[in-house]
């Protein structure tokens, strides 16, 4: 396995991942905008806080915001303020410098039946990317879907460089099937632009350090590397010192 140094980053979702990231020369995931309101109604103190994180930190990406936002949304008046929030995240990041976002898929089963949630979709993200930078990838994140094969629909119908996969390991791995998240990399190979690293038990999504649950990270790791080498990478743990650690003990870093 190569070194993951130029393509890993760490979620600011970590109170040390900003320190962490400037010891190690590691990139910075901006999550401070999944709540929505810190775009708008409490934008000052957000952009402070994000402001202190990257200083010194010269490779980022963006994390969308994701609540009660479903690019299938039933109700038009949902809809529209998910085209309304995931434009301003896109408006947004570059004024940190990132150009690659992760927007959750908007999936809940029982909810949306998957033919459905597809094909409301494709228009749906085709509409977004014309407001969307050349320069700029979005990278769906799979959250509560049992399988690939919905989000490989929209990314291949959608047909836009611009339009790529976020790989979520750990919520793969604890959406109670029999698909394993070496089977998920398999399925969407270069589909895959960015990924986000962390364990569970398999049944929560615990968002635990890298080395304790059930997933066999590097199992995880040299699947990625075979199937999707280019795709950057995103440790999203509460604190990421003991990710850090695991990764620095093999030889990733």
């Amino acid at each position: 396995m190569r070194d993951l140094r130029d393509r890993l980053y760490l979620s600011t979702t970590a109170s040390d991942a900003p320190a962490l990231a400037r010891e190690y020369g590691l990139g910075l995931e901006i999550a401070e905008f999944c709540t929505a309101s810190n775009m708008d109604r409490d934008f000052a103190a957000a952009d402070g806080q994000v402001r202190a994180a990257v200083q010194g930190v010269d490779r980022l990406t963006f994390h969308a915001p994701f609540n009660e936002l479903s690019p299938a949304a039933i109700d038009p008046l949902v809809k529209e303020i998910t085209f309304r929030r995931y434009r301003q995240a896109i408006g947004l990041a570059p004024r940190y410098g990132a150009k690659k976002l992760v927007i959750h898929s908007g999936f809940i089963p029982r909810i949306y039946f998957p033919a459905w949630f597809s094909a409301q979709s494709v228009p749906f993200w085709r509409e977004i990317l014309r407001d969307t930078p050349e320069d700029m990838t979005l990278c769906v994140e799979n959250v509560m879907e049992s399988g690939p094969d919905m989000l490989l629909e929209i990314v291949q119908s959608v047909d836009d460089p611009r339009f790529r996969l976020c790989l979520d390991v750990g919520h793969a791995a604890c959406m109670g099937t029999d698909m394993d998240p070496e089977s998920w990399i398999r399925a969407m190979g270069p589909w895959i632009a960015h990924v986000h690293l962390h364990n569970n038990d398999g049944m929560q999504d615990l968002h635990r350090p890298l080395g304790e649950g059930v997933l066999d990270m590097e199992a995880i790791l040299t699947a990625l590397e075979e199937r999707c080498p280019d795709a950057t990478l995103t440790i999203e743990n509460i604190r990421a010192e003991d990710s850090v650690c695991w990764l620095r003990e093999r030889g990733y870093i």
